[in-house]
């Protein structure tokens, strides 16, 4: 079950919307949600941007169907090559600022809802590429806080095209999740897949289609396995938390940056006491 304490005076809380209500118990008991994104056209915005980089990186035509070019790039480029143009994608795509902002503007309302309304939001947002039947671009099941995530993140996880089964990502329901991190030191001396056979039984593939996003709850264990369809999976992916809760290894300034703080925090972080009161 659910922690109960985390659910302690969600339902009659007079101070949250009814539906705000309603997203947050979903997401604290299923530990995501899926959402249509808000801003259609900045989403093509993106998708286009990354279909522009990935054609100019193989000298390609640019690509009057980006999602089809996308889920065919596998027949232009091979494993061997694949982290290199991975990472001038990303390096390319984070040079535009408008990126972040129109990352941002996809799930506002539902950031604000789940996170907060006074937000840091990661610097730099990813991008995975995951060929079919590569075994190289795999990130074994995980939980972020394991390696110096704030269990106060979020992590919202775009997809380019749609992605379903092995072609898609997949996460521990609450329940199961916390029942194995109970006694996770039982795997300090195996592997992480002996961790994932532990889990497969329980395990939630993430069913989405291009034009919806996924919010999740980065302290539950997730990951990918090998695609095994004869598409390529294209993710995006950043974290969002609030401003003023506790950080981990990643600080602000270094990894975050704060979007939206409000007036009275402007005003506060910059006020300092007349002389005299310290004395």
């Amino acid at each position: 079950m659910t922690n109960p304490t985390i659910l302690t005076g969600l339902d009659d809380n007079p101070f949250l919307l009814p539906e705000e209500i309603a997203l947050a118990k979903h997401f604290i008991e299923r530990g995501y949600c899926i959402i249509p994104v808000e801003d259609k056209a900045g989403l093509e915005r993106i998708r286009g941007a990354i279909a522009g980089l990935a054609a100019a990186g193989l000298k390609d035509d640019a690509p009057a169907d980006p999602g089809a070019y996308l889920n065919g790039i596998h027949g232009s480029i091979g494993p061997d090559g694949l982290n290199k143009f991975r990472l001038a994608i990303i390096r390319g795509i984070n040079r535009e600022d408008w990126l972040r902002p129109a990352y941002f503007g996809l799930a506002r309302t539902v950031l604000q809802f789940i996170v907060g309304n006074e937000l840091a939001m990661q610097r730099r947002i990813n991008l995975s590429i995951q060929l079919p039947c590569d075994d190289g671009s795999l990130l074994p099941i995980h939980c972020d806080v394991w390696a110096g995530d704030s269990p106060f993140e979020a992590v919202l996880w775009l997809p380019l095209v749609d992605c379903a089964g092995t072609k898609s990502m997949f996460i521990v329901p609450p329940e199961a999740n916390a029942e194995i991190q109970c006694r996770l030191s039982e795997f300090s001396s195996r592997s992480s897949e002996d961790l994932f056979a532990e889990v497969a039984p329980h395990l939630e593939w993430i069913d989405i289609r291009y034009g919806e996003a996924l919010l999740f709850n980065q302290n539950l264990m997730h990951g990918n396995r090998i695609n095994e369809t004869d598409e390529t999976r294209w993710s995006m992916n950043c974290r969002f938390k609030g401003a003023f809760t506790p950080y981990a290894e990643k600080n602000l300034g270094e990894f975050f940056e704060p979007i939206t703080l409000r007036a009275a925090s402007r005003i506060g972080l910059s006020y300092e006491l007349p002389d005299g009161f310290d004395n």
